[in-house]
């Protein structure tokens, strides 16, 4: 059996019990949260489009001004321990969400893996499927949803 002191942080911190590094380490890099999400007035369902935020890097999938972003895009929702707890958006995948729900991180996470790379060869990214914002009219953001920010994939090693 092994002791508490030999599990990584993520099995035995509580999100608010984390470092500010160690929650920073949380994020995998995937950038699905900074897709852009549609809600309908109506019945408050969310869908997801293939829009990215305007900073996000959609070859890193990096915000290219992580400390400033919420200058440049007031609208930008900082994860906290608090807002963790109340977004129903967060891809399944997330890190901050399963963390929250209980769950383990995928092998590709960087957290497990070592590599920050898997999280995009494992196909969880949006590296390389997005458009930026720019440019696109928000009238004709219902041209670019898509469903597989919400697919878990494969949890096996590639």
């Amino acid at each position: 059996m092994r002791k508490t002191e030999d599990l990584p942080f993520w099995k035995t911190k509580t999100l608010a019990e984390m470092s500010d590094a160690e929650w920073e380490s949380l994020c995998d890099g995937c950038g699905l949260c900074c897709l852009n999400k549609l809600e309908d007035w109506d019945t408050g369902e969310i869908v997801w489009t293939s829009v990215r935020c305007i900073l996000l890097d959609g070859e890193s999938c990096r915000c290219k001004d992580y400390e400033n972003r919420q200058a440049t895009v007031p609208d930008c929702i900082r994860l906290t321990v608090e807002s963790v707890q109340t977004i129903s958006w967060l891809p399944p995948t997330c890190g901050y969400r399963l963390i929250r729900d209980g769950h383990d991180l995928y092998w590709w996470h960087p957290l497990v893996s070592g590599d920050p790379e898997t999280v995009h060869q494992a196909g969880i990214s949006a590296r390389g499927r997005t458009v930026s914002e720019e440019g696109i009219d928000i009238e004709d953001y219902e041209d670019y949803l898509v469903t597989w920010p919400l697919e878990v994939g494969d949890k096996e090693e590639v």
